[in-house]
């Protein structure tokens, strides 16, 4: 291990678990900036229907890659792992430290386990020939077509990761390698031993609650504006069909914008389809060691809640 490890906080969680608030007295005590780990903030002018934090509700710290790209851009989590990794140094060399928030388990993922992204660029007709190739013949199948050529990388991707497994067919198809060896080059290249000691803290709750928050949440972002900031987005040059536009919620709320669907109708949509999300990040968020979870009870105050996790990193000397 690396003589001079820099310690680096993760607070984790599902959507609306309270991560953004907790976060924010957490920064403070620990002196902290803060690298947002969410996929759908990076882009300018989706704000409320991504529960981005305000200027307010930033409280004065610092947050890294949000607002940094446009919706039509093509922003991929090897671009994420590397602006990250060039944040987290600039910050230690302000003497600072770092808080990484988000409930993007790919993105926390690129940080804390560092897969190698970087050497074979996207080749978005590759992409979507994968892609095709599934809704035709089924993961599975395409699963098997990779475990005849790679075992090995196989062996390590479920055949309904579906971004993993185009990712791995993408090299394949691209460089004529295996991706497993594609991902040894790359990590032996890096040459790297992590510099950082990674101490992540999940966010839950009981199940219902959060349910009943999601619920809310969405409420609240209808009256907050959501409709407007889509129809101000597709005023301004958006097609709809960008991929942002197409994420959770989004996509929804074109369809109102365009007159397709009912607002009413939507708002349903869009909470069961958040719910829904909220269970598949928590499914990914227990295949990443080393999480230490929190149990948030309604009405909890965050800072409290940052003075525990604070105890509890003391307690374990892990901090």
């Amino acid at each position: 291990m690396p003589e001079t490890m820099k310690e680096v906080v993760v607070l984790l969680g599902p959507t609306a678990a309270g991560k953004t608030a907790v976060s924010i007295p957490l920064a403070r005590a620990l002196d902290a900036e803060i690298i947002s780990a969410d996929s759908r903030q990076v882009y300018t002018g989706l704000d409320i229907g991504t529960a981005k934090p305000s200027r307010t509700e930033r409280g004065g710290i610092p947050h890294h890659l949000i607002d940094i790209v446009p919706p039509n851009a093509d922003f991929t989590v090897a671009d994420f792992q590397k602006l990250a990794f060039e944040k987290l140094e600039e910050i230690h060399s302000r003497g600072k430290n770092a808080l990484v928030v988000g409930g993007t388990g790919l993105y926390i993922r690129a940080l804390v386990d560092r897969p190698a992204y970087q050497s074979q660029p996207p080749v978005p007709h590759l992409r979507r020939e994968i892609l095709e190739d599934i809704a035709d013949r089924g993961s599975a199948a395409v699963h098997d077509e990779l475990a005849r050529f790679d075992p090995d990388a196989a062996a390590g991707i479920h055949p309904n990761n579906i971004p993993r497994l185009v990712r791995a067919m993408e090299v394949v198809r691209a460089t004529g390698r295996r991706f497993s060896d594609a991902v040894r080059a790359d990590r032996a290249r890096s040459g790297e031993e992590s510099l950082y000691n990674w101490h992540i803290v999940g966010l839950n709750m009981d199940r219902e609650l959060l349910y009943d928050r999601i619920n809310r949440r969405v409420l609240k972002m209808v009256d907050d504006g959501w409709v407007n900031e889509v129809r101000d987005l597709l005023d301004g040059g958006c097609s709809g069909e960008e991929k942002p536009l197409q994420g959770l919620g989004y996509r929804d709320i074109v369809s109102v914008v365009r007159g397709e669907k009912k607002l009413e109708d939507v708002v349903d949509i869009v909470q069961r389809d958040t719910r829904r999300f909220a269970k598949r990040q928590l499914t990914y968020f227990r295949k990443l060691e080393g999480i230490r979870w929190l149990v948030l009870e309604d009405g909890f105050d965050p800072e409290a809640e940052a003075a525990r996790i604070l105890e509890r990193a003391r307690q374990s000397r892990t901090c």
